[in-house]
């Protein structure tokens, strides 16, 4: 597979165009940004976890029957993945109660909802990233009803699969951001990553609230360790997923 121009350069992953031109190669970055990137720094070896993770995730949810954009992994920071065209919504699956739902809206952090969450968020860092409505979303003509609907089962399903999983690895799932695209077939397939970056992660066993975070807030919030946290998880992912083979 030959690798031809590169047609996006993201806060967490460069996109080269191939020889194939329905196949993409994704090559993960150890930069991390926060806050809409008005926080910038580097995480050693983020880029190589994140996609591995990823990887992994991505081909347990095929194993179920979620369609993703994943192909294969031909390197540990690249990912083959197939060309989609990216809905500007970030999908965000709450379970419990922190970041910006605990800022808007008073409740407490670690408070566990009743039941899942499923938010809207318009994907533009120049407005950073502003909640939407249905209504709004439908107006900005974002995604059509259909799609929103498609979109909303999956980030169920997904977030009761991701769960699961991360109960196996000791980990609570707080929150997530997940991304759809369409193929050349208008098929919506769940695109970017499923990662520390993407994840809000606890430490199941760990009752100190600082030291239980296991994703980026220990780098939003300084907490330190960063880098450990992330091969935590990366070793109790590979862990689990070696002991379903």
């Amino acid at each position: 597979m030959s690798v031809h121009s590169k047609l996006y350069e993201g806060k967490a992953k460069i996109l080269y165009a191939t020889d194939a031109p329905e196949v993409l190669l994704a090559d993960f970055k150890d930069d991390a940004t926060a806050f809409n990137a008005q926080k910038r720094g580097s995480i050693i070896g983020k880029g190589a976890i994140n996609c591995t993770i990823s990887s992994r995730l991505f081909q347990q949810l095929e194993a179920v029957g979620i369609k993703t954009h994943f192909i294969d992994s031909p390197a540990p920071n690249q990912m083959r993945v197939k060309a989609v065209k990216i809905l500007p919504i970030e999908v965000v699956v709450r379970n419990i109660a922190a970041g910006s739902l605990c800022h808007q809206t008073g409740l407490p952090v670690g408070t566990v909802l009743k039941q899942p969450l499923v938010e809207f968020y318009y994907k533009n860092d120049q407005l950073g990233d502003p909640l939407l409505t249905r209504a709004r979303l439908y107006l900005m003509e974002l995604a059509t009803a259909e799609q929103v609907e498609t979109i909303t089962h999956l980030a169920l399903q997904i977030n009761e699969f991701l769960t699961n999983f991360w109960q196996q690895c000791g980990i609570t799932l707080v929150d997530f951001k997940l991304e759809f695209g369409l193929d050349s077939q208008q098929q919506v397939l769940l695109a970017d990553e499923i990662s520390p970056d993407t994840c809000r992660l606890w430490d199941t066993a760990e009752p100190d609230s600082n030291r239980r975070v296991l994703d980026k807030d220990r780098f939003r919030r300084d907490l330190g360790n960063v880098e450990d946290a992330y091969q935590e998880v990366l070793q109790r992912v590979l862990q689990v997923v070696d002991s379903k083979n």
